[in-house]
């Protein structure tokens, strides 16, 4: 942070200004960012930043703050601030501290590799990407990130983590409404498969060629991984009991309900290996743990930190966001089927390559709309039939999870900026029947 403060002196500096509790994250990292439009990079460049995530209660009352100016006197003023905005503030009656330690943790396997982080190669990973996609255009970004976190709480926590990571994100174009979007992330350089990402953009954008008007009705739908890794990041992130308590979650009051078909097992797991959000530790300093969320189709649990797990009699999930529980790593547990026997299944049907704009009339009840992006397709006897366009996806979030009928065995990791929330999520193809079509009124 400074020379002069470390995590523990931001707590033990909270203490001594009158918190009853404190934590402090350190992140601090490096990142090459390569962007590229038109098939040729456009800009290059690298920057390292640090931030310091502070959070205080005071007889339960509480308040959190990030700084990026690390300067020991702001870092002290802020604090100070900090508490008298969380003083005057209301009571948390549902606060009841932070996990106590000291802990000890085990690192999740393959989550840093030194050489995934050489700059000298990300211009030679966007070429390939752009490459592999023989189409007359290509644009997208790709980032590389080397980040390292320290952690320490009043509770007498301290830990420490370090993480690398490559996200790609690459779209290919043929003509207007010709194009495909694929993205290639990993922890490490064995993982990383920027031409495999080029191709597919370009296998996509090429099979999307002259797209004729859709039709609205109800059709079994294909969903790639990366248009159905956005529903299950809302799926995860409606089972923090947070979202359950404040009323913004269709899966509220169905604990050990039947809430998907029962070939849906949902994890949320930091300790996988490679994991992009993997971690040792969530934001209490718990040791985090594999949590299935929906498990053979029924909700088992809520993501819990110390003060949702006692609200709801439960046990923390070591899933703390100190305000909201979060998911981390989301999974979708795959199934036995290839790809391409996944397809052989659809007579007529629609295959979605990705979405977005996803949004909710009703978060309670789970009722959506989000419009497919890039290709799409009607299926006809397990092929690509046609390109179609001017549609949009209009369901029950939970209807989806249920009229799931069969998972590909190869699930692949998602990470884009377009997703609804910024968590990763490992899934396969799903193909659900009955999907709600519609057309745009605009």
């Amino acid at each position: 942070m400074t020379e002069h403060m470390t995590a523990e002196d931001v707590v033990e500096l909270c203490r001594k200004l009158g918190a009853d509790d404190a934590v402090a994250q350190l992140f601090v990292g490096n990142t090459t960012q390569v962007k590229f439009a038109n098939s040729a990079i456009a800009i290059t460049q690298n920057w390292s930043e640090a931030s310091l995530n502070v959070f205080v209660a005071c007889r339960k009352r509480t308040a959190s703050v990030t700084l990026e100016d690390l300067d020991h006197l702001v870092v002290r003023s802020s604090i100070e601030r900090l508490l008298k905005i969380a003083k005057s503030s209301q009571p948390n009656k549902d606060w009841a501290g932070l996990a106590r330690g000291p802990f000890e943790y085990a690192k999740p396997r393959d989550t840093f590799d030194k050489n995934l982080i050489d700059t000298d190669k990300a211009t030679d990973w966007v070429n390939a990407a752009i490459a592999a996609t023989s189409a007359p255009k290509a644009a997208g970004v790709l980032y590389l990130r080397d980040t390292g976190h320290v952690l320490a709480t009043s509770g007498g926590v301290h830990a420490e983590d370090r993480g690398t990571s490559a996200e790609l994100s690459i779209r290919a174009f043929f003509e207007k409404d010709e194009s495909g979007h694929a993205v290639s992330t990993s922890c490490t350089k064995a993982g990383f498969d920027p031409e495999a990402a080029g191709r597919k953009a370009g296998e996509l954008a090429k099979a999307a060629r002259k797209p004729q008007p859709g039709q609205a009705g109800k059709f079994d739908i294909i969903f790639d991984p990366l248009a159905f890794a956005d529903l299950l990041s809302v799926v995860a992130s409606s089972a923090s009991a947070y979202n359950v308590d404040a009323g913004y979650s269709f899966l509220a009051d169905k604990l050990g309900k039947p809430v998907a078909n029962p070939s849906v097992t949902l994890l949320d797991d930091p300790t996988a290996a490679g994991g992009l959000g993997s971690i040792p530790f969530d934001d209490e300093g718990r040791p985090t743990q594999r949590t299935a969320i929906i498990e053979n189709g029924s909700l088992r649990t809520y993501l819990h930190n110390t003060s949702t797990a006692k609200k709801f009699n439960s046990n923390s999930t070591a899933s703390a966001g100190l305000i909201a529980p979060q998911p981390r790593n989301v999974i979708l547990q795959p199934g036995n089927v290839s790809r391409d026997a996944l397809f052989k299944q659809v007579k007529d049907g629609i295959y979605v390559s990705n979405i977005w704009y996803t949004r909710f009339q009703n978060y309670r009840t789970g009722d959506f709309s989000t419009i497919p992006r890039d290709g799409l397709f009607i299926i006809r006897n397990g092929e690509l039939w046609r390109s179609v366009k001017g549609l949009r996806i209009t369901d029950n979030l939970q209807r989806i999870l249920e009229n799931i009928v069969a998972l590909s065995s190869k699930p692949e990791t998602m990470l884009w900026w377009g997703m609804e929330y910024q968590v990763p999520v490992t899934t396969p193809y799903v193909l659900v029947k009955g999907v709600n079509i519609t057309k745009p009124t605009m």
